[in-house]
């Protein structure tokens, strides 16, 4: 970890408090990045910001509680999905702000708080003087074979099943040339090997459910690259989540649930007639593609079976309970 300033741990260094970045030093743009926070901070009335770089054993929790004890009143998340996430983490609960300045694949909650993804100086405006806005954390406990149990946290979405194996079969140097696209290509290897699991899920507050999916998710909010509204009716600040059970039975089935996410949810759910001409018909009937929602889910398999997080692979898991701490992070948005 290294720092380009020192702070003691309690020091308010003006009466706004410092500004923390925790940022991935291996992304592109390190150097255009300090040098937009520093005159950012400036015109903001900060000082220098705490500089804290990520490691491959920490990802930036660590280092955003590290930024808390120090008197930061904003930590910057400037990464990807995982930097982002990670310093989420570190602030749950604190009441200190989080800003981000996207600079990943899917920036997955850039899209959702439709913060800038390709303008930092803008997007570095807005993490230091953007309007505060009180969202809801995932929280997901994963349960190995070996009966550990880890805890760790999300802020779009969670899965088990051929989600993570696709995010596991995406190339990172695929991801640096083509961005959120790689993951077509890590999704058509995924969908050529995957196969149906026996799971058995409880929604919080109903009864216990065995099915035969692809892939179980949980929502914190939807919108994902390309437009795509997976869970158009998740909400960031609902206290619960939206969860999606998918379970195609051929290639066939996986065409269905696509033209569902984006026809259905994409198209006609932004229009008052679009949204009639569902309720009339009844939508999509196949069952190939169900919501549920709720404070929480859990799940166990008979089989292990890969998890992740926001993106991130997360290992093997036997089960998962996922639910939703409301109003646990302060995030920055536009005003």
């Amino acid at each position: 970890m290294s720092e380009a300033t020192s702070l003691e741990p309690t020091e308010k260094a003006s009466g706004k408090g410092r500004v923390a970045v925790v940022y991935n030093p291996t992304k592109n743009g390190v150097r255009a990045l300090r040098g937009a926070l520093a005159a950012g901070a400036k015109r903001a009335g900060y000082p220098e910001p705490i500089w804290l770089e990520t490691t491959a054993e920490d990802p930036g929790r660590g280092m955003a509680a590290e930024a808390v004890r120090r008197g930061a009143s904003v930590v910057v998340a400037a990464g990807g999905d995982g930097t982002v996430r990670a310093a989420a983490g570190g602030l749950r609960g604190t009441g200190v702000a989080l800003g981000i300045v996207p600079a990943g694949t899917g920036n997955l909650l850039a899209r959702n708080l439709a913060l800038p993804l390709s303008d930092v100086e803008r997007a570095v405006e807005i993490a230091l003087g953007g309007a505060e806005r009180t969202i809801d954390v995932g929280v997901a406990e994963l349960t190995r074979a070996d009966e550990t149990v880890d805890e760790d946290v999300f802020l779009v979405m969670a899965g088990l099943g051929v989600d993570a194996a696709m995010f596991a079969n995406t190339s990172d140097a695929l991801k640096e040339k083509l961005g959120w696209l790689a993951y077509v290509d890590g999704g058509m290897r995924s969908l050529v090997t995957s196969k149906r699991v026996r799971i058995e899920y409880t929604v919080e507050g109903r009864g216990r459910h065995t099915a035969h999916v692809s892939t179980i998710l949980a929502g914190n909010c939807g919108a994902l690259p390309g437009n795509i509204e997976l869970m158009p009716d998740a909400k960031l600040d609902d206290g619960e989540l939206d969860i999606a059970i998918l379970q195609p039975r051929s290639i066939f089935g996986w065409l269905m649930i696509w033209r569902k996410v984006t026809w259905e949810n994409r198209v006609l759910r932004r229009s008052a007639l679009g949204r009639q001409f569902i309720q009339f018909t009844g939508g999509d009937k196949s069952g190939m593609l169900t919501y549920l929602r709720g404070p929480g889910v859990q799940v166990s398999v008979d089989d292990e079976q890969p998890v992740e997080l926001d993106g991130d692979g997360f290992g093997m898991v036997t089960g998962i309970r996922m639910w939703a701490d409301p109003g646990a992070l302060v995030v920055r948005v536009p005003r």
